[in-house]
């Protein structure tokens, strides 16, 4: 597999920037609830998210006088291409999506302003059961990947840098398939692994297609892995609702601190209702044992620095940026002080 170059990772996002010079869409007027509108578009829908769930179950963010849309994008380009638009006021993907616009020249650049979770939400998901995994079995091996230069593939290639093992020539990871069909294509008999969020690799385990052989948030360590940013003119004109939304948010944090998983499944059941309540106890477990969640939603410079060296290793790019550019404490610092 080639190394992706800088040129080819934000190439993607080159088509996104033409659009800059379309208005944002700023704080929404208030609604018949006398709260402010805010459109939040997150990449995907999942129970590695559950502070933000249960900020919005335990109704924090009405506490905080917003009215919250939630919007998937289905991927961090989409929902890049949605708050570089316009269209959602909020965006919560990847912070390399950050990095890429930023690299790319976009002017209104999209600034991080409060980090969710601190290690990968993915699981390596083998055909057969292996009770002693060791990262150098995917030697020879085909496995099903994640898109060129997401965290999730980045990730993993991180971790199988870490283990000695050269990812570009010791095995074949195939990353063709679409975000949301690499489980239903493992399920057909495509590869030898498949690298899973949940709810799919817990499905995949109940339907005996798949078995869980090894976190990557654990083998990974911390690292910063998503993130809620805004455009930087959003931010400049409307500091007061991302407090409130900030605020709402860290109350979220303080829940999954304070719960047991149990309490937390219980309380987010309402988001994933094709989801039975044992089955999404079992998820949340999984995430609340690895320690997936921050306490507090402070994106620190270490963390930013870790993420960008991971870009660097994965070959999509080829300095630093600026920290003080592209992250602020002000929101979440205040947050935990409330």
């Amino acid at each position: 597999m080639k190394k992706i170059t800088l040129r080819r990772a934000i190439a993607c996002w080159m088509l996104l920037f033409g659009l800059l010079f379309v208005s944002g869409c700023g704080s929404k007027p208030a609604g018949s609830t006398g709260r402010t509108k805010v459109v939040l578009n997150e990449v995907a829908h999942s129970v590695f998210y559950a502070p933000m769930y249960v900020a919005i179950e335990e109704g924090y963010f009405a506490e905080e006088g917003i009215e919250l849309e939630l919007v998937t994008g289905f991927g961090a380009d989409k929902t890049m291409t949605a708050l570089l638009t316009g269209e959602a006021d909020i965006g919560f993907m990847g912070c390399e999506s950050t990095i890429y616009t930023y690299v790319g020249g976009a002017a209104d650049y999209a600034v991080n302003f409060a980090q969710l979770t601190q290690r990968a939400g993915n699981f390596l998901v083998s055909r057969e059961p292996i009770e002693d995994f060791d990262w150098k079995m995917l030697k020879g091996k085909n496995v099903i990947g994640g898109r060129a230069g997401g965290m999730p593939q980045m990730v993993f290639e991180y971790i199988l840098t870490k283990q000695g093992i050269d990812f570009k020539t010791e095995l074949t990871i195939d990353q063709s398939i679409d975000f949301g069909s690499t489980a239903a294509a493992f399920s057909g008999g495509q590869g030898d692994f498949t690298v899973e969020f949940e709810p799919h690799a817990t499905a995949l385990e109940q339907k005996g297609e798949g078995y869980v052989v090894a976190s990557l948030g654990k083998d990974s360590g911390y690292v910063p892995y998503t993130s809620f940013s805004a455009k930087k003119s959003y931010l400049e004109k409307n500091k007061d609702t991302v407090q409130s939304f900030t605020n709402a948010l860290q109350k979220g944090m303080d829940y999954v601190q304070k719960h047991s998983p149990e309490e937390i499944a219980k309380v987010i059941a309402p988001q994933f209702p094709e989801t039975d309540m044992e089955t999404l106890t079992l998820i949340v477990k999984r995430y609340h044992e690895q320690d997936t969640w921050k306490a507090d939603l402070i994106f620190e410079r270490e963390a930013f620095d870790l993420l960008q060296n991971i870009l660097k290793d994965s070959g999509v790019l080829k300095k630093n940026v600026p920290y003080e550019d592209l992250v602020t404490t002000e929101y979440a610092g205040k947050a935990v002080e409330n």
